[in-house]
């Protein structure tokens, strides 16, 4: 353990008497209470305290620096005395250090402690139980409402897909697994002329639909539908001996489908235009339409206005694999319009709108506060490690540690940070939403924002639990055991990554759990917790003999490895590394540099009122100091002390960044 103290204790002897004094002085205060004790009273009960420590704790002394002679020429201070070198055995070293000492010790307090010391409002603390309060009423409003977004969009795809797609079934709205019907698919021409038409009809008798549809046209006339089709630009296949003609460039040729061609027949029509479908050479057809509508939200309450919407409707046939069906799927991308209509509680739904814009407007600011001030604790914690970094150059000669310069990041506040701006960017897409001054779908991206924003803020609580021994045993553990978690991780993952790719490969074809690389390793992660293994086993193709008995050994060993063996090793290292944090809370916490210097704080330091002088002479936030601390932080430049700070007893940052 290096001696930080030795200016200290070389001045020890001389300092008794005061020392005697100070602590009388300080009974005495204790009963009669008076103003906060002096620096100089402060550095004298320190330095005893300090002598006590190197009495009884055997410390190697570190080699103070030579020190330059004095300069006859130099110049006097205001006081007419030549300027004296502080060596570190001085008591002007000795304040020095001490004043360091106690900056440094305000700086790593908590709130709590903070408010003790110096009555200082836990402004931070503050500002994000508000934070928490608002940002969560917020996301559970939007929930809310995206909930009966995605609801409606959805249900009206599937009203699009009774209407328009020919042979649909209400069986394949259910989502089941495994699937209860295979997948929908064209296998003749003449059904692909049939869907076409079928949905040509239904979109000429709309109207007739339960929902309240209308056509995009000022009129509410019909307007074409929109057939494109997308061809190889040679595909010609003469099967009977093996041969074909094939250009692998694709063309597209789009026609469009006017009203009256649900008299004529989407085949004579497309045969009048000269469109020839080849089937060997199609790629793929989409068939293009759109539909308003208006939605008055029996379930959003008196104070939810309508909304109206845009559905652009799409009919894909996929024919890509040209194994014999084509896939036909339906998708409506909805787009949400301005309403002109009238209501009769048309200021009530203002009021709605206009206590949304308020909470938004309240999140902006609340999280602007927060990235304000988080940011200026960082950057106050970066002129404190600048400061902190010349003063163990100056007085112990050494560079501090990597790990005492870690010391003064706060990642919690980074996090803080980046969720704050998470939150601004989705409280301004969710205000532009509900304003409708957007008409762009930009649901999914506002909830992005704002959930992970929301669940970064639930994370920082934990930074104030950690104030507590028992709470912060958790923080702890996961903090000592991430690097080992990794390694371990590493080495479990290129396991996880053969079996994955072995999987695939093999049983791909014959097993529904293993037909992508992504289903493969979702199989995979699935059977290490346990789940729905009696369906993987039995869901195998009885293909071959040799194949079922691959399925069994590679199962068998997949589940057996990872359960009883990686598992349980990665349990082990959890609880190695929480076993060590009990041993620190037992035998003491590893110390650095930076550490072993500020050394421990009682309550009686706290509440002493010492922490009452000006502690912030480090604080040069002006434009001009700013700048200049860059410089000496990142050129290590050392300013010229000012001669009449050097006998004053006052410290301030150009000084000890000597």
């Amino acid at each position: 353990m290096q001696n930080y103290g030795s200016g200290a204790a070389a001045a020890a002897a001389a300092a008794a008497p005061a020392v005697k004094r100070r602590t009388d002085s300080y009974e005495a205060a204790q009963h009669h209470p008076q103003s906060p004790e002096s620096d100089e009273e402060y550095v004298n009960t320190r330095v005893l305290r300090r002598q006590a420590q190197l009495q009884s704790t055997p410390v190697a002394p570190v080699v103070p620096m030579p020190m330059p002679m004095p300069n006859t020429s130099a110049p006097s201070s205001v006081e007419g005395h030549v300027e004296q070198p502080e060596f570190p055995g001085s008591s002007a070293a000795s304040y020095q250090e001490e004043r360091m000492r106690r900056k440094l010790q305000f700086f790593f307090m908590n709130p709590i402690e903070k408010w003790q010391a110096k009555r200082k409002f836990p402004y931070k603390f503050v500002v994000q139980i508000v934070k928490i309060f608002l940002v969560t009423m917020q996301l559970c409003l939007f929930a809310h409402s995206r909930y009966n977004h995605i609801n409606y969009t959805g249900d009206n795809r599937f009203a699009f897909s009774h209407l328009f797609l020919r042979g649909w079934d209400s069986s394949r709205e259910v989502e089941s697994y495994p699937p209860a019907v295979g997948p929908f698919a064209l296998y003749l021409k003449s059904e692909f002329f049939d869907t076409v038409q079928y949905a040509v009809d239904g979109y000429a008798n709309v109207s007739r639909s339960i929902g309240p549809y209308d056509y995009p046209t000022p009129n509410n006339t019909m307007p074409p539908l929109k057939l494109c089709l997308q061809n190889y630009r040679e595909g010609t296949i003469f099967g009977f001996n093996e041969s074909y003609i094939f250009d692998p460039h694709i063309d597209e040729v789009c026609e469009s489908l006017p009203p009256n061609v649900t008299s004529i027949g989407v085949e004579n029509y497309l045969r009048q235009r000269d469109v020839e479908v080849n089937f060997a050479s199609l790629v793929s057809a989409q068939l293009t339409f759109k539909i308003k509508t208006v939605n008055f939200k029996a379930n959003g309450g008196p104070l939810s206005a309508p909304d109206c919407f845009r559905f652009d409707i799409a009919i894909m046939f996929n024919n890509r694999d040209h194994d014999g069906q084509m896939l036909l799927s339906l998708d409506a991308e909805a787009t949400r319009l301005k309403c002109h209509g009238a209501t009769d509680f048309i200021s009530e739904a203002n009021f709605d709108s206009m206590l949304r814009s308020v909470l938004n407007i309240f999140v902006l600011l609340t999280c602007a506060l927060s990235f304000a001030l988080c940011t200026r604790a960082l950057w106050r914690a970066y002129l404190l490690r600048c400061t902190t970094v010349n003063f163990f150059r100056s007085h112990f000669g050494k560079e501090l540690s990597f790990d005492g310069r870690l010391e003064f990041v706060n990642f919690w506040y980074i996090m803080i940070i980046f969720n704050d701006v998470l939150l601004i960017i989705g409280s301004a897409l969710k205000e532009q939403i509900e304003g409708r001054y957007m008409v762009v779908d930009q649901w999914d991206t506002c909830s992005l924002f704002l959930g992970i924003g929301n669940l970064l803020v639930w994370f920082g609580v934990l930074r104030y639990l950690g104030f507590f021994k028992t709470y912060n045993v958790v923080i702890l553990t996961l903090k000592k055991a991430a690097p080992k978690i990794l390694r371990f991780l590493i080495a479990a993952l290129l396991i996880y990554a053969g079996f994955v790719f072995c999987g695939w490969l093999i049983l791909g074809p014959y097993h529904m759990k293993f037909r992508s690389l992504a289903t493969t390793s979702e199989c995979l992660f699935a059977l290490i917790n346990g789940d729905d293994m009696f369906a993987t086993f039995a869901t195998l193709s009885s293909k071959a003999t040799w194949l079922w008995w691959f399925c069994q050994i590679y199962l068998y060993s997949f589940i057996s490895l990872y359960i009883y063996v990686v598992l349980s090793l990665f349990i082990a290292v959890i609880m190695d590394a929480y076993d060590t944090i009990k041993a620190y809370y037992k035998d003491g916490f590893p110390t650095t540099d930076l550490k072993a210097f500020v050394g421990t704080r009682t309550a009686e330091d706290i509440s002493s009122g010492v922490f009452m002088a000006d502690l912030d002479d480090f604080d040069q936030t002006s434009f001009v100091d700013v700048m200049r601390n860059i410089c000496c932080c990142c050129r290590r430049c050392r300013p010229e002390q000012d001669p009449v700070q050097a006998n004053s007893g006052y410290t301030s940052l150009s000084s000890i960044m000597k």
